[in-house]
């Protein structure tokens, strides 16, 4: 209505070529105007997802972005102690560096000394191996000889022997052991040994109880006073062997007698075995 009245006034105030004119003018006014009071009352209609969406949208970003600014609040303060905590550390780190140079320093002389007894251990360990290697083959040589040895030293040497031929004995025991193998073998050939053995003989069924006597590790000589037999005892072949020697019982049984002091010393032919070594002539 007020529209109205101010039109009717300023028609009246620009006469009557200005009011023909303004009725084209305003005519489109009068009638797009109940258009926008019309479009105004209608109901605006939107999808629901769409509204639910975007309210999602929005409670994820709050969310979000809380969460962002307590992570940056929390950084801030952390940081500062970790600032803290490093210069500590280093601190500690360069205290450390300078006592490992002062240890360093200070224990020059007995880290070269450390490294001398090591470089001396390694070099013993390498002989002691060398010496292992050796000792096992003194070992190899001894059980071969075994065999040749006359029984009753044989017999003795038993332990020895069976220790001997363990594989895992140490060097200090192997070498013990053959060096009592070997003086036992020593003092066997610097005496003449009278005793009785029990020994089996080539052509015997059975083992005979016998008087023997050894002429240390050369030979030995046994006689069966029952059955009036002689035997000569030598090594050859690698193995003892005794020989029936039947035309030498009488000075078999002399030597036993002279041996047990039952008679005077004198000098008694017997057979014996003598090793022949050849050796090459020497090339100049």
């Amino acid at each position: 209505m007020t529209a109205s009245l101010n039109h009717r006034a300023a028609r009246r105030a620009r006469g009557p070529e200005s009011a023909d004119a303004l009725p084209s003018m305003n005519a489109p006014r009068i009638r797009w105007f109940p258009c926008a009071l019309l479009l105004a009352a209608l109901p605006l209609h939107l999808p629901a997802d769409a509204l639910d969406d975007a309210e999602k949208a929005a409670g994820d970003w709050v969310k979000l972005r809380a969460e962002t600014s307590r992570l940056e609040t929390s950084w801030q303060e952390e940081r500062a102690l970790l600032q803290a905590m490093l210069a500590a550390y280093q601190e500690r780190a360069a205290t450390a560096e300078a006592k490992r140079d002062l240890i360093k320093a200070r224990t020059a002389k007995d880290r070269d000394e450390l490294d001398a007894m090591r470089a001396k251990n390694q070099a013993e360990a390498g002989d002691l191996r060398a010496l292992d290697a050796r000792l096992k083959t003194l070992s190899t040589q001894l059980l071969a000889l075994r065999p040749s040895l006359p029984p009753r030293l044989s017999d003795a040497l038993e332990m020895s022997y069976r220790s001997l031929a363990g594989a895992t004995v140490p060097p200090g025991e192997r070498m013990q052991l053959a060096m009592n193998v070997l003086s036992r073998c020593e003092q066997f050939n610097r005496t003449i040994t009278v005793c009785e053995d029990v020994l089996t003989l080539e052509g015997e069924p059975t083992p005979k109880s016998l008087q023997v006597i050894y002429w240390g590790l050369s030979h030995g000589y046994a006689a069966d006073r029952a059955a009036h037999k002689a035997w000569l005892g030598s090594p050859g072949g690698g193995r003892w062997r005794w020989e029936a020697k039947p035309e030498a019982y009488d000075q078999v049984l002399q030597l036993l007698a002279m041996a047990s002091d039952r008679a005077d010393p004198d000098f008694v032919p017997v057979p014996a075995t003598v090793a022949r070594t050849v050796t090459e002539p020497r090339q100049h």
